[in-house]
Formats: structure tokens, sequence, C-alpha cells
């Protein structure tokens, strides 16, 4: 029984530290797109210094989808919504 709680107690956890992340990493993709965007305009108008290249904003973009849609996942499979998990749950 310890262990069951124990292993509800991880699942939520990560859970819940896993959605923000992605967001995080996410949003960092949305700014190196944007940086990306802007600097590709600087040079087409030809004014002005380009700005240093972005990086690789699809593959941020991509592992926070991942993350954010694991911290959603682990916290409805851990049913943290419902609460501390009882005697009669499973």
């Amino acid at each position: 029984m310890a262990v069951q709680k124990i292993r509800w107690y991880v699942k939520a956890q990560l859970g819940v530290l896993l959605l923000p992340a992605g967001l995080c990493v996410f949003g960092e993709a949305v700014i190196r797109k944007g940086i990306q965007t802007w600097s590709q305009l600087a040079i087409n108008s030809g004014s002005g210094q380009p700005l240093p290249q972005a990086g690789p904003w699809f593959w941020y973009g991509t592992l926070g989808l991942v993350l954010i849609t694991a911290g959603v996942g682990l916290m409805i499979e851990s049913g943290l919504l419902r609460g501390y998990p009882r005697k009669g749950q499973n």
C-alpha cells in the first residue's frame, strides 16, 4: 500500500513539474522563431545589420509540446484532480 502511495505521489509531482517546463521550452521556441523572422526581414529589407540566427526553434517547439503532453498525461493518470488515493481506490 505504501508503494502505491509513493508511486501516486511521484507521478503527480512529475506531471506538475513537466507541464510548466514544457510551457517554458515552447515559449523559448516561439521567441526563437520570432527572432529568426525578424532577422530575415532585416536582411531582405537591406537596412541595418542582420541579427544572429535563432537556432533550431522547431525542435525546441517539438520538445516543449512533448513535455506539455507528458505533464498533462501524468497528472490525469495519477488522478491528481481526485486527490490523494484512499484505501478503496486502485
